[in-house]
């Protein structure tokens, strides 16, 4: 029996491959980006461990070229999740009796695995099936992923580690248990290092899992299902289950076992969760744990004394790599008169020089956004702008669908701040901006604040140190990670654990303890060693 108490030391974050012509890590990406290519792969639900196949299937398309067809997928059906809710409670007391540091361990054997041997198979899949260039790859579903194992393995032993004074005569301790019934993770589409961290920080803390992977990036995520079978995860732990959102939600809700929600994707949809529980909360064992990350609209603001290329260039990748589908990526932008004409000038130089096209184009800055459905919202907003005597087009605004779901990078000059694309969420490579006087800073500060329901990041923009600290005070409820003269997209694990409140979500911050410790139920143990024998107290007594 392993007695030990371990501390894991704090890791360092995963070193970024660059990808540079003549690389090797450039010919391993060519090598498994054309494997995937030429293969269509069947992906299975996987329940216990077993692969199960359904009669009804669906089809993963690449968002660069959408006739090309990546993969087939089988269909859960709401006996497929009854099955999958059993054998979730089948495995949930061994894993959770598992001593913690053999869970770390295989969080850790992942994260070696992904870091070396499928560094690129992942990758290539993130890039084929989510629409990312190489390093928008890399930085996602290699270095982050692998810093969210390496670095909860970390705050887990720090949880395991905070425990209460015993004074003499007594020991206090804390158990960290793990929760009374399965966790339902529910997966976005644009992150695989997300996708892959719904469900195994709750795993590490000895939970099991449902897995709703998003169906736009179930390549990546059904290859993430075996790195951690390989890795040695236990059967049932997690359980895979492509299909109907609603389906799902509607056999996991009503189930009495449900413990947890973990969930990224809209706002929308995460309302309906919370109703849905609410619905069913006298049928539960435990009140839910639910932990969301949601939507954004997601700012730059700009004083006079700023750096004009330095906001320019914080404008086209915070709102233009990955074609803005980032929770975090800008969508609106406050400037001032003064600077707005080289501001623009600057960001249109950029645009010119930026290539779009296919993720197989190293080429390429700006790839495909992810499906039609996303394709034709951006068009709607683009078209808008086009109509709208309150909006003009600055940059960009074409779209074409024909061999991808290509949207340009637009920029659209919004003469009203309460026009339509600078309040609502749009999710893709368009970003609007509104030009006030100078003058006005404070004023379009507290505009900024108000403007929109959501709270998730933000950047500020100054050389002046007293303009910089007013607008982090004035915007200090408006980010839950706010960048100062940074693009606000890019947190780091470890280095700005990310998440917002308002309408962003529940503000755990993933990427911390803080996440961690939503997916435990603590115990506190009292043992007294000299216990009372006589009810009465000292005070009790005639005498005076």
């Amino acid at each position: 029996m392993n007695n030990s108490i371990y501390l894991f030391p704090k890791p360092e974050n995963e070193p970024v491959k660059g990808y540079a012509p003549g690389s090797a890590e450039r010919k391993e990406i060519r090598k498994a980006l054309d494997e995937l290519y030429n293969t269509v792969t069947e992906i299975p639900v996987i329940i216990g461990g077993k692969e199960v196949r359904t009669k009804e299937m669906g089809e993963i398309v690449m968002p660069t070229e959408n006739k090309h067809v990546l993969a087939r997928y089988h269909k859960v059906g709401e006996k497929e999740v009854k099955a999958a809710i059993a054998a979730a409670m089948k495995a949930h007391e061994e894993w959770a009796d598992t001593p913690w540091i053999d869970r770390a361990s295989v969080m850790l054997k992942i994260a070696t695995l992904i870091a070396g041997k499928y560094r690129y198979l992942i990758n290539a899949a993130t890039m084929l099936g989510q629409g990312k260039t190489t390093m928008q790859a890399e930085i996602d579903s290699a270095c982050e992923l692998v810093d969210f194992l390496r670095y909860n393995a970390f705050y887990a032993s720090q949880i395991y580690s905070d425990q209460p004074c015993s004074p003499d005569g007594q020991l206090n301790y804390v158990n960290y248990r793990a929760m009374e019934g399965f966790v339902l993770a529910i997966t976005p589409f644009n992150f695989t290092s997300i996708a892959s961290n719904l469900c195994l920080s709750p795993a590490l803390m000895g939970n099991v899992c449902l897995w709703k992977p998003s169906t736009t990036s179930l390549l990546s995520n059904y290859i993430l299902m075996k790195i951690y079978k390989e890795a040695g995860l236990p059967d049932g732990v997690i359980n895979f289950l492509p299909g109907s959102g609603s389906l799902i939600g509607k056999v996991a809700f009503a189930d009495e076992n449900l413990a947890g929600v973990h969930f990224t994707g809209s706002t929308g949809t995460f309302n309906n969760f919370w109703k849905a529980i609410g619905n069913n909360i006298a049928n539960y064992r435990t009140y839910p744990k639910i932990v969301g990350e949601t939507g954004g609209k997601d700012f730059i603001f700009v004083h006079k004394s700023a750096d004009v290329n330095q906001v320019a260039t914080a404008i086209v990748r915070g709102a233009f790599e990955f074609q803005g589908q980032k929770c975090s990526a800008a969508s609106r932008a406050y400037l001032p008169k003064s600077l707005w004409p080289k501001v623009e000038k600057a960001v249109g130089k950029m645009l010119k020089e930026i290539k779009m096209g296919d993720v197989r184009d190293f080429s390429a800055f700006v790839n495909a956004v992810i499906d039609e459905a996303s394709f034709d919202n951006c068009m709607r907003y683009i078209d808008h702008a086009k109509k709208s005597k309150d909006a003009e087009i600055v940059f960009g605004g074409k779209g074409d669908k024909k061999k991808g779901w290509f949207v340009e990078p637009t920029v659209i000059l919004a003469k009203k701040p309460d026009y339509k694309s600078m309040c609502e969420e749009i999710f893709g490579p368009i970003i609007t901006i509104y030009v006030y006087d100078d003058k006005d800073y404070e004023k379009t500060l507290r505009l900024c604040d108000q403007t929109s329901p959501y709270a998730l990041t933000g950047a500020i923009f100054a050389t002046d140190r007293k303009a910089l600290r007013q607008g982090a005070e004035v915007l200090k409820y408006a980010a839950g990670n706010i960048y100062y003269n940074d693009k606000p997209t890019g947190a780091v694990v470890g280095q700005q654990p990310f998440g917002g409140a308002r309408a962003s979500g529940t503000n755990d911050k993933a990427g911390s303890y803080l996440n961690l410790i939503r997916w435990t139920s603590p115990q506190a143990v009292k043992e007294t060693f000299d216990p009372a024998s006589d009810y009465k107290y000292p005070f009790i007594s005639s005498a005076e």
